[in-house]
């Protein structure tokens, strides 16, 4: 629990720093404050009721206000420092949080759910939000007021304060009991609220999909038991609380009724004064209150650092995939492709196995296979995303490796089949990768990749907000709007994932023709399982197995009489015997 208390300390600006450390200086101040009542009260009943003495009647009470008035007031600037520092601790933390997020590798992501990633976003750092506001200073409060009281009531008298203080050890033993048991049932609870996070995330982003199947029932059923596990998880702690919590309540009434029986006996004796009864009995609760909060704290401090730890996993989460330091920098890329003798292994299972194959600026390579034969994994190696197991990939001549993680991005625009549209205006996701185009150019990339038509017949044309994902667009309309964002950056390799596989004949050949004449050179990558999309790319090349099947021109591959062949003769119509 420490190392996460330390962790979010040392992430503290120095001046939030400064103003929490005020904010508990003020915490500790006000329960020092506590005690001047009390002791007023001993004048009040000693002096003025037992004394039958007027005079100091008045002094004492408006004493008494004017302290009470005073913390109250003192404890609203309090507040006031430790909500603020709080919320822009938080705020300044998931900025980072957010920001690390997006340097973080495929793998990270491959590895960790949406709805986790969700729940550390949101309700983790909310429990570090609440340490700071709520959590630290309770339990600095409950510290100063037990030792200040303890102190002051010792002072007063020694005798009745051991006895009141007696049952302190017990009561620790049992927290200690408690802070055992209930962190990990936190941990499993976390995990539970993940679980639940992530059902309703996938269920909300893939509700077409449930619609299309008619599995609204099953989805349904399917969040109710981690719903329900997560509900059960919960409550289990709230047993172990309430197991906890009588014995506490116990051991805090005992306190009260000691002050009450054996402060009478005292003051039958002569040990007491009524005063120093009023003194006891105003305080017993600063002993006793303390040790009722220790629970409650206990509790929220295991939430915190169970929360704080998934934090702190993903702030001191480093990417594999990184800047070399001896990376160089370049001018515009030119587009030379060249894979020599790449290998490449997820985990332990085999992907791609000794593919080399070269490309020179301005040419088109065209990737055809079964699926399952990584053809996607080659792009994912291009531009980076994965490194290589064996072997290298260069572009202009230079390992990959060796490139900035920028440059190497930025001159390489990608559409997939799987297309991903932001909830924004078309013109901003036609720009998203390059912001300073005009409407103009906005425009001229859409017409090259055949969207422009249709985009003119949205009702706000380019300003015309696209919902998440595209909904209210069709596959087609999604993947040239992708595309067109794809030409936007000026690429000088562009790569294209089965772009066109949602469009008709009619339109692929208008975008093949388009590309073919842009107005700046690039190198283009197509995967495609059209044979219409490859045949006059300048080298093609049919995967199977992670490994390279065959290459050569359209041409050339049809004479191997191989996949390629098959591929051609069953898209367009021929018989094999026929074409042998």
């Amino acid at each position: 629990m420490w190392k996460q208390i330390t962790w979010l300390w040392e992430n503290m600006d120095v001046r939030y720093r400064r103003r929490h450390v005020v904010a508990l200086i003020i915490c500790a101040f006000t329960c020092l404050l506590l005690l001047v009542n009390p002791a007023l009260s001993r004048r009040l009943i000693d002096d003025v009721i037992v004394a039958q003495n007027p005079d100091p009647l008045l002094p004492i009470l408006a004493v008494m206000l004017a302290v009470k008035l005073g913390r109250e007031g003192l404890r609203y600037l309090m507040v006031i420092f430790l909500e603020t520092d709080s919320q822009n601790v938080v705020y300044n933390l998931r900025r980072r949080l957010f920001s690390k997020m997006q340097y973080s590798d495929m793998r990270f992501f491959d590895a960790h759910r949406t709805g986790d990633l969700m729940t550390r976003m949101s309700a983790d750092l909310d429990w570090c939000r609440h340490f700071l506001s709520y959590i630290d200073y309770r339990i600095l409060d409950a510290v100063c007021t037990f030792v200040f009281a303890t102190v002051y009531l010792a002072i007063v008298n020694l005798k009745l304060t051991l006895m009141l203080i007696v049952i302190t050890p017990v009561l620790l033993l049992i927290t200690k009991f408690f802070s055992r048991h209930v962190r990990p049932r936190f941990v499993f609870m976390r995990e539970k609220l993940s679980d639940m996070n992530t059902a309703a995330q996938e269920n909300i982003a893939g509700n077409r999909v449930v619609k299309a199947f008619a599995r609204e029932e099953y989805e349904k059923e399917r969040f109710e038991t981690k719903n329900r596990a997560f509900m059960e998880s919960h409550l289990r702690i709230n047993k172990l609380w309430l197991t906890f919590f009588p014995m506490i309540e116990l051991l805090v009434n005992a306190i009260q009724l000691v002050t009450v029986f054996v402060g009478g006996l005292f003051i039958i004796q002569g040990e007491l004064t009524p005063g120093e009864l009023a003194i006891f009995t105003g305080l017993s609760w600063a002993v006793s209150n303390p040790m009722r909060e220790l629970g409650n704290l206990i509790n929220d401090l295991q939430r915190f650092s169970t929360s704080a730890a998934k934090v702190m996993e993903l702030h001191y989460g480093k990417p594999e995939i990184v800047d070399a330091p001896d990376a160089e920098d370049h001018g515009r890329m030119r587009g030379q492709i060249e894979f020599d003798h790449v290998s490449f292994r997820m985990d332990s299972t085999p992907i791609l196995t000794d593919v080399s194959f070269a490309v020179q600026p301005g040419q088109t390579v065209a990737v055809m296979g079964p699926t399952g034969s990584g053809k996607t994994t080659l792009i994912h190696l291009l531009a980076r995303f994965y490194d290589v197991t064996e072997g290298e990939i260069r572009v202009d001549g230079c390992d990959v490796r060796q490139w900035k993680l920028k440059q190497l991005r930025g001159g390489i625009g990608t559409a997939t089949q799987d297309v991903f549209l932001f909830s924004d205006t078309v013109e901003g996701n036609v720009a998203f990768g390059n912001q300073d185009l005009t409407l103009d150019e906005v425009k001229d990339f859409a017409r090259r990749a055949d969207a422009a038509e249709f985009i003119d017949r949205l009702p706000e044309g380019y300003d015309t907000i696209i919902g998440e994902r595209g909904v209210g667009l069709s596959g087609g309309q999604r993947q040239r709007i992708a595309l067109a964002r794809a030409l936007a950056v000026r690429p000088s390799i562009l790569v294209m994932d089965d772009t066109t596989s949602a469009v008709d004949s009619e339109t692929e050949q208008y975008i093949q023709a388009q590309l073919r004449d842009l107005p700046f050179e690039c190198t283009k990558f197509i995967i495609a399982q059209r044979i219409s999309s490859m045949r006059d790319a300048d080298l093609i090349l049919v995967l199977q197995d992670g490994r390279i099947a065959e290459q050569g021109t359209h041409e050339e591959l049809l004479k191997k009489r191989g996949y390629y062949w098959q591929t051609y003769c069953l898209q367009y119509g021929i018989p094999m015997k026929e074409a042998v």
